[in-house]
């Protein structure tokens, strides 16, 4: 009977050892291997429903996040030269948008403050066009009015200028109705 219960006991062990090393998660990022009930090697655990056909596979942290958001300076950085270069083709990225966004930037050339940020957010329709007006979101506290109301009006003018965007067709749909928030920030020497 000692020798059932001690084989019993290894078996037990044996099999929750197997267990706890079936579990293993995958340490390489944007692994595409969904678990199984075979497998036997470290995987990207999914959550499913019994009733779904074909493996799933879980969500993947993109670069961009769910929410877009960009920040625009007046005066972009020697190493951001780059990233405020016109696209030559139609708009197929996200990084394509926010380079185009970028160009579209003018800030006021008077009554213009240094250190001003203010955010916007907005969205697109599949053709280019905005969906309403950009709602304001931020503004640098103990600025005047006036101030506020000029660096308003420079963004709507310079995103109207720019308008309609030219999207390609899957762009166009993937960003359709999606907020875009926009942080512009004038970090011009003001005054000199």
């Amino acid at each position: 009977m000692w020798r059932g219960i001690l084989v019993f006991l290894l078996l037990a062990i044996s099999t929750v050892a197997a267990d706890a090393q079936r579990r293993q998660i995958n340490p390489i990022p944007f692994s595409h291997e969904p678990c199984s009930v075979l497998d036997y090697r470290p995987c990207t655990p999914y959550y499913c429903s019994p009733l779904e056909h074909g493996p799933c596979i879980p969500e993947i942290d993109y670069p961009y996040g769910q929410n877009l958001q960009l920040t625009i300076e007046s005066v972009p950085a020697e190493a951001d030269r780059a990233k405020y270069r016109k696209p030559d083709h139609d708009l197929d990225t996200i990084g394509d948008l926010f380079a185009e966004l970028r160009t579209c930037w003018s800030p006021p050339p008077d009554n213009a403050r240094a250190g001003m940020q203010m955010a916007v957010r907005f969205s697109f329709n599949k053709a280019g066009g905005m969906i309403g007006p950009p709602q304001l979101t931020y503004a640098t506290a103990g600025v005047p009015a006036d101030t506020g109301t000029t660096y308003l009006n420079a963004i709507n003018s310079s995103l109207k200028a720019c308008l309609p965007l030219k999207f390609t067709s899957g762009l166009g749909g993937a960003l359709a109705g999606r907020p875009i928030a926009i942080r512009y920030v004038d970090n011009r020497e003001l005054g000199k």
